[in-house]
């Protein structure tokens, strides 16, 4: 005979997981409490490393039925998404999303969704990483700074290839610009400062 498990989850100690709990009751579905498997744990973690989550997998087998109110309860973006509902699907588990009216992601069709989400989601990837791009180039071309700031200012650096012109070895250098000022400036930078034109 097959069962219903739960599995509810959130972030912090002050998200409490009854709305979840509510959800499932009101979508018609009966859960034993001693199957409704709560979960405080960051989104970023992937499903594989929540602890709650795999003693739920260790009690399910074939047949059985796991209920979550959205998507983002069962893995912390597309991929990880992926390769839970995989995992379920070599089980023999079905996996039903009420966010997503009530999908059973182990479906043909539910298949089908997890296919489009990640395409969604690699589209948004590619967005971001486009205009975070295009943010960066519009900041070098306007002359700003990018990255970590620099150890040394301008008039130092042109100290540091003025003593490296004049035969001062890397580390003695490192280690003059280093000392006095409390601070330290590794060989890399002083090569880096070198090599910059």
């Amino acid at each position: 005979m097959s069962r219903v498990f739960a599995y509810a989850r959130v972030s912090t100690v002050e998200q409490l997981t009854e709305n979840q709990r509510e959800q499932i009751t009101a979508a018609g579905y009966k859960v034993d409490a001693r199957r409704f498997v709560e979960e405080q744990v960051s989104g970023s973690v992937p499903a594989s490393q929540r602890q709650g989550f795999q003693k739920l997998l260790d009690r399910m087998e074939d047949g059985d039925t796991l209920i979550v109110t959205k998507l983002d309860r069962i893995g912390r973006d597309s991929i990880d998404v992926q390769q839970t509902v995989n995992l379920f699907i070599e089980r023999g588990i079905r996996l039903v999303v009420l966010q997503l009216g009530n999908l059973d992601l182990t479906s043909s069709a539910g298949a089908l969704m997890v296919k489009m989400l990640a395409a969604v989601a690699d589209f948004e990837r590619d967005l971001i990483i486009e205009r975070t791009q295009a943010g960066q180039a519009r900041a070098r071309a306007e002359g700003k700074h990018m990255g970590r700031p620099s150890k040394t200012s301008p008039e130092e650096q042109d100290e540091i290839r003025s003593l490296l012109a004049q035969g001062v070895s890397v580390s003695e250098v490192a280690r003059r610009f280093s000392e006095p000022k409390g601070r330290t400036i590794s060989r890399a930078t002083v090569i880096s400062i070198r090599d910059r034109t």
